[in-house]
């Protein structure tokens, strides 16, 4: 955790009015600068930690890889202003880079920010065959197990989290960033790097239900999305066209609710 906080005293002024000097570590937010075949994609602002990891996710997300397979190497530079990560793919898969390119306008880490056109911006998703083998009693499991499993959100009250949990609830895999996005996309990649599935269980997200992160859960083939705040309207638009069931709201406070 030493890379993705820093210890920054702080005054904390009291509702009585009292004062007092705390040392607090704050998470860490750098612009990371993501290259493909040379070609300059996107710059997001991430944790600089698990970064390879971010790369293959992202990848996936943005349809330029099918598989761990598609890419050779991922190596990581230190910018004047940030990171870059240099990703080279297998031959034939550049093409999907270039095609890409085309279309974008801007480089963001926001999904739709920079798309030139609606037809991108909202391509055709996949329709799920995976089938989910858990019932609402394991989301509830994982959600009670999450915390422990967050150990740089407990240092900074600062981060999301993203899950990978098994189909009675038990957490398997767990990544952490500043941006929601990019702790779905951290948890994706290192699936693909350890040759992970996710067998039946479900991904369980410390945030609200966007419509990007639907998509990332349709483009890596999750049977079921649950995340502790309440979704988009799109988000459920786009879930239910590509099949992926859904699970909100899953907090002690607000229970669980299922998009009909």
């Amino acid at each position: 955790m030493s890379g993705a906080a820093r210890p920054l005293d702080l005054l904390r002024i009291g509702a009585d009015g009292s004062r007092a000097t705390i040392a607090r570590d704050i998470a860490r937010e750098v612009p990371v600068a993501l290259e493909f075949d040379g070609i300059g994609y996107a710059v997001l602002m991430a944790t600089p930690e698990d970064l390879v990891d971010l790369a293959y996710g992202f990848a996936l997300a943005e349809r330029l890889i099918d598989r761990p397979a598609d890419i050779v190497a991922v190596d990581e530079h230190a910018a004047e202003q940030g990171l870059l990560l240099r990703v080279t793919l297998a031959p034939g898969i550049g093409a999907r880079v270039v095609d890409r390119v085309r279309h974008r306008v801007s480089d963001s880490s926001c999904g739709l920010c920079g798309i030139e056109n609606l037809e991108q911006a909202l391509r055709p998703l996949p329709t799920l065959d995976a089938l989910c083998r858990a019932d609402d009693a394991a989301v509830f499991r994982a959600y009670a197990a999450l915390r422990d499993h967050q150990p740089l959100n407990a240092a900074t009250g600062a981060v999301h989290a993203a899950a990978l949990c098994s189909a009675d609830g038990q957490i398997r895999l767990a990544r952490e960033d500043v941006g929601r996005h990019n702790a779905f996309d951290k948890l994706i990649g290192a699936m693909l790097r350890a040759g992970l599935g996710w067998d039946g269980g479900f991904a369980l997200l410390s945030s609200r239900c966007s419509y990007e992160l639907v998509e990332k859960a349709v483009l890596s083939g999750c049977p079921l999305l649950a995340t502790i705040s309440a979704p988009t309207e799109l988000a459920v638009r786009r879930a239910a066209e590509a099949g992926l069931p859904l699970r909100v709201l899953v907090r002690a406070d607000a229970q669980l609710a299922v998009p009909e």
